[in-house]
């Protein structure tokens, strides 16, 4: 299964998706997958939040690493117009999952972890 496909079955089953995107460390987009076509203006919005995130994250794990917290497993961020969840796939790769305000964020976090060993297969 490729990393579209993987992304594509978030997006269409998660319940009120609007993309899916599996970042570098760095915060570069490696794939993306929108629900429905995007303006490129959002579409570019998506990929520069999954880059700030990405440095959020890191810097969450650096202060769980600082008190024994262990490794950080997700992260929700909740904004006016967007659900964001980033969860660590590997070192060195994150998935970012968008979903609109009405979205089903727990059944998006279920399939996150569900679709986890399919994306870790493949890097």
């Amino acid at each position: 299964m490729s990393f579209a496909t993987v992304l594509r079955t978030l997006v269409s089953e998660a319940g009120g998706a609007i993309a899916a995107v599996l970042l570098g460390r760095d915060g570069i987009p490696i794939e993306q997958v929108e629900a429905a076509r995007l303006p490129a203006e959002e579409s570019e919005r998506i990929a520069n939040a999954g880059a700030e995130l990405g440095r959020i994250f890191e810097e969450i794990r650096k202060a769980a690493d600082s008190f024994g917290g262990g490794q950080p497993q997700e992260t929700v961020v909740r904004l006016d117009r967007f659900w964001l969840l980033l969860r660590p796939v590997d070192d060195e790769t994150h998935l970012l999952l968008v979903l609109a305000p009405e979205g089903n964020v727990g059944k998006a976090r279920f399939l996150m972890r569900r679709h986890l060993p399919a994306l870790q297969a493949q890097l």
